[in-house]
């Protein structure tokens, strides 16, 4: 089954519109466990417009009663995303997965992953050093079967494919001609023996058939619909309903 890692970066938004503190990151992260979510991921942007330092170490405190569930945190690791990482670590906290996101600091949303080989020099002394913490790194990465191929040579463990052009065709002649981009660029990667994760616009609607057609996706990170649809349905149902969309026939 592929892993559901709910993002919380939305709870963090509304709740930073006030200062009262509600809705609680730490909550959301809490019955989203409880209803069977496999991880949890934070994006912390330099800005603090939603998910900010304090919010990721308190999940992190959160996780050490959650063994099985993992901490993703994605970032620009140019940015503030390996000093975020390397404070977690300094206090023994979890931290499983470090995605790599090349987005600029004003960014509305990410939309466009790493390009090779000019952000090889880069990325290579900085995927060494999470490495050397013990952390899985991915990149996040467009669905083009050669690019994804050639984060391996950076020592990419898993790439996190890019999945809003799949969402966008949804529903249209160009959803198959989509799907089998990203089922290619999935084969590439675990050709070259990395991982595959994907996220980004993926919903209720669009999950189950994504997962059914790209091969080999272990983890799927989903925020902005999850955490809309439990405006409706509650975490608990939300969560749920995703994780039967993840169960493959």
């Amino acid at each position: 089954m592929t892993a559901l890692s709910v993002n919380l970066n939305k709870v963090a938004l509304l709740r930073n519109t006030r200062h009262l503190g509600i809705p609680s990151v730490t909550r959301a992260a809490s019955l989203c466990l409880e209803a069977g979510a496999h991880g949890i991921t934070v994006h912390p942007r330099p800005d603090g417009r939603h998910i900010r330092q304090h919010d990721v170490l308190e999940i992190a405190h959160l996780l050490k009663d959650w063994p099985q569930a993992e901490f993703n945190i994605e970032g620009n690791p140019l940015h503030n995303l390996m000093d975020c990482a390397a404070e977690l670590l300094s206090q023994g906290l979890p931290l499983h997965q470090l995605t790599f996101v090349p987005d600029s600091e004003g960014q509305f949303t990410s939309d466009h992953g790493w390009s090779f080989p000019q952000d090889t020099e880069r990325l290579r002394p900085l995927i060494a050093r999470a490495h050397a913490w013990g952390v899985r790194v991915s990149l996040f990465m467009d669905a083009d079967a050669a690019g994804v191929a050639a984060a391996s040579t950076v020592g990419a463990d898993r790439v996190e494919l890019y999945t809003e052009p799949y969402a966008a065709a949804w529903g249209t002649e160009q959803q198959s001609v989509q799907l089998a981009r990203f089922a290619a660029a999935a084969r590439a990667a675990r050709a070259a023996g990395m991982g595959v994760n994907a996220g980004h616009d993926l919903n209720l609607n669009n999950l189950a058939a994504f997962v059914q057609e790209v091969p080999g996706v272990q983890e799927v990170s989903i925020g902005h619909a999850l955490i809309s649809d439990a405006l409706e349905m509650g975490y608990t149902q939300t969560v749920k309903a995703y994780l039967q969309c993840l169960v493959r026939p």
